[in-house]
Formats: C-alpha cells, structure tokens, sequence
C-alpha cells in the first residue's frame, strides 16, 4: 500500500501535468484556428463568461493593458469571432460577445475532450465526484489567493 505521502505527491504531479496539458491544448486550438495565444485566451475567456463579458474584465484576465485590450477586439471582431455592443447598465460602455462563428469553429476542436471528460466522469460515483469536486474548487481558491498576493507585491 502506498504512503499518504507518496499519494500526495502523486495528486501534485497530477494537478501540475493537467496544468501543462490544458495550456497544449489552448495552444494547440489557438494554431488550429489560425489565432495568437491571448487572442484566443480570450476567446476561452468569453466561453466560460457565457459568451458575454465587459474588455474591462477581458483586459484583467489576459493580463493586457486597456489599449492591447482594444486592439485585441479589434481583431477578433474583424475576424467575425466577437461583436461589440451597448452595455445596458453603463450607457458609456460596452459588452463583448462571442459570435455564432467562434462557436462553428471551435466547437469542433473541443468536442472530442469534452465527450472523453464526461465519459471519465460517469466512471465515478458520486460520493467520489464531491471529492473531486471539493479537491479541484479549494485547489484553484489556493492558487487563486496566492495570485492576489503576487499581484499586490
């Protein structure tokens, strides 16, 4: 029987390569789709944001000034992938949304993983997917928190 440390440590390395595998995989869609890495960061972004988010949060979550931000959208809009429009809680500001195009072109590329993870879901019981459930949430809060505490260095 293997030691608790040696299944920790097992969990780390786990947790790292999915780390590393996740961004193969966005770097790997981005070339597919002929886009640069923050490009579709942010596209990736706007998928998990239902589609919808403001270029102020876009900017904070790819990490680019307000004026990248911008050039950025203006990219991607250009390409057909977002459209801007009105905000309707700030008359000044806008909301960016994915168009059906980012849809029709990267659903394809992501429909394989997104069939094998729930096929590897549906192989745990549910006592096992709160443990995984638990585990993944306060795993990502702990990175999350030490993040901030990089950032307000």
């Amino acid at each position: 029987m293997e030691t608790k440390q040696h299944l920790e440590k097992q969990v780390m390395m786990a947790a790292r390569d999915q780390g590393v595998s996740a961004v193969l995989f966005r770097n790997a869609i981005a070339r597919a789709l002929g886009l640069n890495i923050t490009d579709s960061e942010c596209l990736s972004f706007l998928s998990l944001q239902n589609g919808t988010s403001t270029p102020t949060d876009i900017a904070r979550y790819t990490g680019l000034t307000t004026g990248s931000t911008t050039t950025m959208l203006d990219r991607l809009e250009k390409a057909g992938f977002i459209a801007r429009k009105p905000n309707p809680t700030d008359r000044r500001g806008i909301i960016v949304t994915l168009n059906k195009q980012w849809m029709n072109r990267a659903g394809p590329l992501v429909a394989g993983v997104q069939m094998a993870h729930k096929e590897l879901l549906a192989s745990y019981s549910p006592e096992e997917l709160v443990t995984i459930a638990d585990f993944l949430t306060r795993f990502t809060q702990n990175v999350t928190q030490q993040t901030t505490i990089i950032e307000q260095k």
